[in-house]
């Protein structure tokens, strides 16, 4: 391998006149400059950065742990969407700052956690982004960091900075563009009722309800029946027992997109017609299924890429020495209108 010396005698400087050349610390002539880019051109030689991050205390690197990469997919999850979108987003920010991103995938085992921060910090990365697979709360190695750490997707009790998805205006928002259409009787066929977005978001179907003067119908509410997304019993035996109802709801809205990929072909079955005869919304904006279902699924967006680019921020903002807030940085998304859903005449209503 080609040494700084080798790259001097082929241009024909001193080692010294090369260094100011990688550095940039000292005047070159452009002829001089010239010859010793040519000279590592020959040679193959590939700058050391180790020598320059001790001088300047700034590596470069940025460290992501996330689940991504090896995570099966986890029918617990509030997201619907891979948390791919996440490293996404905060590639294409640190991509813009000139700072090179590190993923290291836990391997589906957080026992690996600790072990991926301290080999982050063994080279020298100016911040840590930890990823979680679903909206949730976490509890992190208690380890000493020498870098600015951000939680994306999670949140922890010690009020690490952390960025998250407002699944509570998510949900509203969708529910009241519903309800502007006409629709008053909407069912809400959620997540399992212990993950923290299946809450939130049953928090803003109330909400919407509330507001528009809509009285609350238990019935339509199916928060804590069994998984939907995983079992198309458990979603076969909810959509039977919505559509026999002396009222039935003129719109089934699901905790996710993934759910309604089911619920279409349970509809499909009993030869119900959407929307002509009921309207079917998600919760996601998960486009390889909303785009590509008939007719095309009206749903809320689950800012996953806008979350990883904010969360890139803060922790560039912390790397410049830029106080970070205690307190969640909460991103929301709009309610993402297709042909699954149709306006109706309320007076039309069963």
């Amino acid at each position: 391998m080609a040494t700084i010396y080798d790259v001097a005698e082929r241009a024909g400087v001193s080692p010294k006149t090369v260094s100011r050349v990688l550095n940039q610390d000292a005047p070159v002539s452009a002829k001089t400059r010239a010859a010793v880019e040519a000279a590592m051109e020959e040679l193959g030689y590939i700058p050391s950065s180790a020598a320059r991050i001790m001088r300047s205390n700034r590596s470069g690197l940025v460290g992501v742990i996330t689940g991504a990469i090896s995570r099966h997919h986890d029918r617990h999850s509030g997201g619907g969407l891979p948390d791919m979108f996440l490293v996404q987003g905060i590639q294409h920010t640190m991509a813009e700052a000139g700072k090179t991103v590190m993923i290291a995938d836990t391997g589906n085992r957080f026992g690996q956690v600790e072990t991926l921060m301290r080999t982050f910090q063994e080279h020298r990365a100016e911040g840590i982004l930890y990823v979680a697979e679903f909206h949730q709360e976490v509890s992190l190695p208690e380890l000493k960091l020498n870098c600015p750490l951000v939680l994306v997707n999670c949140f922890d009790r010690q009020g690490t900075p952390s960025v998250l998805p407002d699944d509570e205006q998510g949900q509203y928002g969708l529910v009241k563009r519903i309800i502007a259409g006409g629709h008053r009787r909407i069912a809400y066929l959620s997540l399992q009722p212990q993950v923290i977005a299946s809450k939130l978001r049953r928090r803003g179907y109330r909400r919407a309800l509330e507001e528009a003067g809509i009285a609350y119908d238990a019935a339509l509410d199916l928060a804590g029946y069994p998984d939907y997304t995983n079992r198309s019993e458990s979603l076969l035996a909810a959509v039977e027992k919505l559509l026999t109802l002396p009222k039935p709801p003129t719109v089934l809205c699901c905790g996710n997109d993934e759910m309604v990929v089911r619920l279409y072909g349970i509809l499909r079955s009993r030869g119900v017609k959407v929307p002509e005869e009921i309207s079917v919304a998600g919760y996601d904006d998960h486009r390889s299924i909303a785009e590509t279902l008939f007719p095309p699924l009206t749903t809320a967006d689950l800012p996953y890429t806008a979350m990883g680019a904010r969360a890139a921020q803060m922790l560039l903002d912390a790397v410049a020495g830029k106080e970070l807030p205690r307190q969640p940085v909460i991103i929301g998304g709009d309610a993402v209108w297709r042909e699954s859903v149709t306006d109706i005449n309320p007076a039309k209503q069963p």
